[in-house]
């Protein structure tokens, strides 16, 4: 099953089990997020998939993949705005290749966060990165998500830090989050970092010693990599 698949079979499946077959190794789709108080989608990431099972999603973002990522109008980075403005100015999308090295991304069904793997370019293992995020929604071409903005850094010693605390007070002030929804994303991240603490999978098994198949080419980036794709119906 490819990224480009029939836009007229798509499904969404918030549950990440249902409606949708199990991706092979090799198979090539997208991994979207939605902008925060929106449904446009605003970045997309075309990955190759390492294993899809019951309990677990993982994908390969190849370096130099043409992504998808959120703009300012004017064309500015959004991170190169300040903060005061950087989530009320007006945003339209761009396409660039993935910069650096590439990345490992694991996700557990119903979970609300995506988990990270992150190498130097000689394969020394830097860090996994817990993005706190909707749990994933699949559907025939890949998985969706929104972004929650805090996030968690988690080293080879077993340390971790808070990260991006100033984008998550942010985006609240800027009313792209509720303090509800803020909560639940703080309950979620100490319960990341309860897994972490414990040292749980995945930190505990062993993804550092992965790499890519050499044979995988680049995945495409299709034309209509921001499709909506049909409901499940009950």
């Amino acid at each position: 099953m490819t990224a480009d698949a029939d836009t007229d079979t798509d499904t969404v499946d918030p549950t990440n089990t249902a409606g949708t077959a199990s991706w092979a190794p090799g198979d090539q789709i997208l991994w979207r997020y939605r902008g925060n108080a929106t449904d446009r989608v605003h970045i997309c990431r075309p990955v190759t998939v390492v294993q899809d099972t019951a309990d677990l999603l993982a994908v390969w973002v190849a370096p130099g993949t043409a992504c998808v990522r959120p703009l300012l109008a004017d064309g500015t980075p959004v991170h190169q705005e300040p903060l005061a403005t950087r989530y009320t100015k007006p945003r339209t999308t761009g396409v660039s290749p993935w910069a650096g090295t590439g990345v490992l991304k694991l996700a557990r069904p119903g979970e609300p966060w995506s988990v990270w793997l992150f190498w130097d370019r000689d394969w020394r293992f830097k860090n996994w990165y817990v993005n706190l995020e909707e749990p994933l929604a699949r559907w025939t071409g890949g998985v969706d998500s929104e972004d929650h903005f805090l996030d968690i850094a988690v080293y080879p010693d077993r340390s971790w830090q808070w990260k991006d605390e100033d984008e998550f007070a942010q985006a609240q002030q800027a009313g792209l989050m509720s303090a509800g929804q803020a909560e639940r994303v703080r309950a979620a991240g100490r319960a990341a970092v309860e897994r972490i603490e414990s040292w749980e999978a995945p930190f505990a098994a062993g993804w550092e010693a992965w790499r890519p198949d050499p044979a995988w080419p680049v995945p495409a980036l299709p034309d209509d990599w921001d499709r909506s794709p049909a409901r499940i119906r009950a």
